[in-house]
């Protein structure tokens, strides 16, 4: 049998191609253990199992494919909440919790308000801001039904009982008005390099890509947004890196006010957002 500590030095040593080589190992050995991390730490020297073991070079295996993270563990962190992942859905990312802070920061807090998430694959924005705001209704809205499964599944797991997964294609089946529509919709490039690269190259290409330019569903859901807000709602957008321009040009020209862009944490714009109407019809 073989340590802890010997497993966790072969895997680190496999791994090299990966961003973070000692962490994946370690969370893919506390997977198959069924142990935190400071189990690992606490008990170096002690022998796992030769079918935990075995189990642990399946999964070592996948990951020096390529194969993400989440989608070996089943699940990823994302605003201090853990939530199930699968093949159906994008992986949630850090960057995208600055579209959840926005939210948060400018809509009014013990309000009753009514919000729309629109393609929330694991539903993390919508059962995040669900969390945050119990007076909130929120619909988390996707058109896959596996999804909209795993959805179902995170809402009882978090208890976020003020979020309803709804089917539909955008906004085909939503039926205003709301207070705020939130969105991290499909916007890389058809032929960006980048889906060949890293975890993307096993995540749902429909999840990601936006037609040729990437901005075909932003076009769809900022053009349908007034339609489905009330007077001063919130449409808030993430969109790519370089997008920033070309997305607060649609937020003007669909008549928004107070467009602004954010920077995520790599300094790059990241999220828009704007209101419909003036703010204090609210």
């Amino acid at each position: 049998m073989t340590s802890i500590a010997g497993l966790l030095a072969e895997a680190k040593r496999r791994l090299q191609d990966s961003d973070s080589p000692a962490l994946d190992a370690e969370l893919l050995l506390c997977h198959v253990l069924g142990k935190p991390r400071s189990f690992l730490f606490t008990w170096p020297e002690r022998e796992v199992d030769e079918v935990l073991a075995a189990q642990f070079h399946q999964l070592l295996a996948r990951r020096i494919s390529g194969e993400p993270v989440a989608y070996l563990l089943g699940r990823r962190e994302f605003y201090g909440h853990e939530f199930l992942v699968s093949v159906d859905t994008l992986i949630p990312r850090p960057d995208t919790e600055l579209l959840v802070d926005i939210a948060l920061e400018t809509l009014p807090a013990e309000d009753s308000l009514r919000v729309a998430d629109l393609g929330t694959g694991t539903g993390a924005i919508a059962i995040s801001l669900g969390l945050a705001r119990p007076t909130w209704q929120l619909l988390a809205v996707d058109y896959v039904v596996a999804v909209l499964d795993l959805v179902e599944r995170n809402v009882r797991r978090l208890r976020a009982a003020n979020v309803t997964p709804l089917q539909s294609s955008w906004y085909s089946r939503l039926q205003g008005p709301f207070d705020a529509i939130v969105s991290n919709p499909p916007y890389i490039r058809a032929n960006d390099v980048h889906l060949q690269r890293g975890d993307v190259r096993f995540e749902p290409r429909s999840a990601l890509v936006g037609g040729d330019d990437g901005l075909d569903d932003i076009r769809l859901i900022v053009s349908g947004a007034p339609a489905r807000l009330r007077a001063g709602g919130l449409l808030a957008l993430e969109h790519g890196y370089d997008q920033g321009a070309a997305v607060r040009e649609l937020f003007h020209a669909a008549g928004f006010q107070s467009v602004e862009t954010r920077r995520d944490y790599g300094d790059n714009e990241r999220v828009t957002f704007g209101f419909y109407g003036a703010r204090d019809a609210q």
